[in-house]
């Protein structure tokens, strides 16, 4: 394989001379001669400078072989003079060991390389046979057979296909890294009237050679229809040099294609060699290549036999009676392995809703029928071609929610299956649900073709797929049926609202697609067109409350007001949501406002009936202040409450008592960064209260009551509740709540009297006990006793 790697890489070739013994070698000039007469030589008839040689001297049928391995490092003489130019010398055998080791991560790919270069034959055979027929002759179907071995440990691959020359061997598989398939669609576009065929796979010229990843030798057996000979191309591994010779044996004789043989390794014979492996890869790598693919399987069948019933007694001398019986017995024979088609290939007016539904289902592993489905081809800067599907179904495990490498795109170059394992390069990681095919013929892979390199092509692909995406999903939330969307909804809505977060350059696409609860409407989803549309006149924002269920958002203090106004309020009951909601910020022109958070402002203020009420009760705020310490930043008047007297509402830049509670939860929480984050907390009071009117009178007529201070420490940490936040002692908590209780309840429903009789029964026992008896026992014991020691 060395001679095609440079030109200036020079193995000589064995020369040969006839046999002489040694002993009648006396003449040393001679040898002399032999060791330079195939070197360059410079000048003055010495070696060229650069050059290293080692002789081999062997006997070889009455011949002596004398081999010389010489490696040159040309140079020449650049123009201005100033320095030697010199060509890269390289080991063949270190070389290869490198391009079979370190190109490919899996061992099995090695079946999907030797399929592709199959398929490539068959295709170069088909395209050449529409201008000469002739090349075709008897050779039968164009197709593929896989036939394992696990007695002998060989892999035998057969193809129909164009076969190869002598000259082609040498050139194809004596040479690294060229590739036979780019050579001929070069000659291809060279030639402007044939065209080009795009359906062929091969590119780097390396693809053979993974057939060592697993095999120990490799025997290549081809018949050209150019070429009235068979050849045998045989190599073993870790080897740099490879045998060529002409089948003489009638038994192995093809009437044309390419068998190749791959002996395997010992570590590799069982996993490889057993029928069932094979047909799993073939179906995991080739399954949509373009011609007919075999494997030796076996399989088993129910045949009728006939069986002498056994002879009674009583019975014998008669005839032996004959009875029919089933059984299964096994054969092998060949199996189509590559049923399904590609339906991408095909128009997408011409395949029915029930194709597409068929091959998703057996391409995915899928039993439910997909929501929707998008068939699309790509042309211009990038070309190719994609089936993408929505699932009927979302993921079992939450940990595919978050989860990038799901599988779920198959990547194919030329209907040859590449990669599943992709890190976000071709779909983001919130549209991992996502399921489908995308083919192209020019992508750009790696020489293994495991690796999907960053590129411009790669970004263009990204974009165009994840547009068709949301164009599928949105023809989902038009479509009449309602409860297409809402199962969706259902399933993926936790997607959607985590591409929120992470792309934010889709926000325009994805924010028409969010579904949520409202006040307004708490059975049905609304999304945020519908509460735009609904808006009243003086409404300038979207407002929506984070809570941890539906049933808390509803019975919220800080809804009342604005449920008296009648305006909607949307309900975020899912951990996500409030993290999304603000990310999006704004929805055509109209902000999003927490309405538990400080400054709400609801458009119809009166300012001059606030500014009275609060100089009402700014004496109430600065003495619940002074009662409260630092356990708020500030006690104002609120404008949100109706029925509550009071209400607890986070800063505007910190966190909110749900957003508080959520980081809590967090199995690596900071509680350094937790009570940063936490922010100001700001208790409003309602004006119009009773319990906030009577404060007010205390204020003012007796500042220093006790029972005036345990009703505001009580107020303060029922609001901390009914706020949604956590108190900080819900034991203390409930003492203060018993305590108040006990002074509610104390005196009622004939208490008092119940327990003076009680008292007086007790008194009349304890007189009783005085006048009785007591006998002490006695410590006198029997001789008898058994316990006596």
């Amino acid at each position: 394989m060395a001679p095609a790697l440079s030109r200036s890489l020079y193995t000589s070739p064995l020369t040969s001379v006839p046999f002489t013994p040694a002993s009648s070698l006396r003449n040393q000039t001679r040898l002399s001669h032999l060791r330079t007469a195939f070197l360059p030589r410079g000048v003055g008839g010495g070696l060229r400078t650069g050059v290293s040689c080692s002789w081999n001297l062997e006997k070889r049928c009455n011949r002596f072989a004398v081999k010389c391995d010489a490696a040159v490092a040309e140079k020449e003489t650049t123009e201005e003079g100033s320095g030697e130019k010199y060509e890269y010398q390289a080991e063949v055998s270190r070389l290869l060991d490198l391009i079979v080791h370190s190109l490919y991560s899996h061992k099995e790919v090695f079946l999907r390389e030797l399929v592709s270069n199959a398929s490539d034959a068959l295709d170069k055979l088909r395209f050449l046979s529409v201008t000469e027929p002739s090349l075709l002759g008897d050779g039968g179907e164009l197709e593929i057979r896989i036939k394992p071995d696990p007695d002998n440990g060989t892999i035998t691959i057969t193809d129909t296909g164009i076969g190869m020359t002598k000259e082609e061997l040498i050139d194809c598989l004596g040479t690294i890294a060229q590739s036979g398939t780019s050579k001929f669609l070069k000659a291809l576009k060279e030639n402007k009237d044939l065209g080009a065929d795009n359906g062929l796979i091969g590119q780097f010229g390396v693809g053979f050679y993974s057939a060592f990843l697993v095999a120990e030798k490799v025997v290549v057996s081809t018949k050209s229809p150019k070429s009235d000979k068979q050849y045998v191309w045989e190599s073993v591994a870790d080897s740099s040099s490879y045998v060529i010779r002409e089948e003489t044996d009638p038994e192995n004789i093809l009437r044309r294609g390419t068998q190749i043989t791959l002996y395997l390794r010992d570590d590799d014979k069982y996993e490889f060699a057993e029928s069932t492996r094979i047909k799993n890869l073939v179906k995991n790598y080739s399954q949509f290549v373009g011609f007919p693919i075999y494997t030796w399987q076996e399989k088993s069948r129910t045949v009728e036999v006939e069986e002498e019933e056994p002879v009674k007694e009583g019975e014998e001398g008669g005839e032996p009676k004959k009875k029919k019986t089933t059984k299964t017995e096994k054969y092998w024979d060949w199996e189509l392995a590559n049923e399904t088609k590609p339906l991408w290939m095909r128009n997408a007016k011409e395949v029915e809703k029930e194709e597409y539904n068929e091959f998703y289902k057996k391409a995915f592993n899928e039993f439910l029928d997909p929501l929707a489905h998008t068939h699309f081809n790509t042309e211009g800067e990038v070309e190719f071609r994609s089936i993408l599907y929505i699932p009927g179904m979302g993921p079992l495990n939450n940990e595919d929610v978050t989860n990038p490498k799901t599988k779920n795109i198959r990547l194919h170059v030329k209907r040859v299956f590449i990669s599943d394992d992709f890190d976000g390069e071709l779909f983001p990681r919130y549209l991992s649900f996502v399921k489908g095919v995308v083919d192209s013929n020019d992508l750009p892979l790696n020489v293994s073709r495991e690796i999907l390199q960053e590129s411009r092509i790669v970004r263009i692909m990204r974009k165009r797929l994840i547009r068709k995406t949301f164009d599928m999903i949105q023809e989902i939330s038009e479509s009449e049926n309602k409860e297409d969307y809402k199962k969706f909804w259902e399933n993926f809505g936790r997607f959607l609202k985590l591409g929120c977060i992470e792309d934010t350059g889709n926000h325009k696409r994805i924010t028409p697609l969010l579904r949520f609860y409202s006040s307004k409407n708490e059975e049905e989803l609304t999304s945020l067109d519908e509460y735009i549309e609904n808006m009243g006149e003086n409404q300038k924002a979207i407002y929506y409350l984070a809570t941890d269920s539906l049933k808390s958002a509803k019975s919220a203090p800080f809804l009342e007001k604005l449920i008296q106004k009648d305006i909607e309020v949307l309900y975020l009951v899912e951990p996500i949501d409030e993290v999304a909601i603000q990310n999006l910020q704004t929805y055509k022109e109209k902000k999003f406002v927490d309405i538990s958070k400080e400054d709400l402002e609801l458009g119809d203020e009166d300012e001059v009936k606030e500014r009275e009420t609060k100089q009402e009760f700014n004496l109430l705020c600065d003495w619940i202040k002074q009662q409260l310490g630092d356990k708020v930043a500030k006690v104002q008047v609120s404008n949100r409450l109706s029925s509550s007297p009071c209400v607890l509402v986070s800063g505007k830049f910190g966190w909110s008592a749900n957003m508080e509670r959520l980081m809590k939860a967090q199995a690596l929480g900071d509680t350094s960064s937790l009570e940063f984050m936490r922010g100001r907390r700001i208790l409003e009071i309602n004006p119009d209260h009773p319990i906030i009117k009577d404060l007010n009178a205390a204020c003012k007529n007796a500042p220093e009551s006790s029972e005036a201070t345990r009703v505001v420490d009580l107020l303060y940490d029922t609001a901390i509740i009914s706020s949604g936040f956590t108190p900080d002692s819900p034991a203390e908590l409930g003492n203060k709540i018993y305590e108040m209780m006990a002074m509610a309840v104390g005196g009622r429903w004939g208490r008092v009297e119940e327990e003076e009789e009680s008292s007086t029964v007790n008194e009349g026992d304890d007189k009783n006990e005085e006048a009785a008896e007591v006998i002490e026992p006695s410590e006198v014991r029997a001789e008898s006793d058994p316990w006596q020691d």
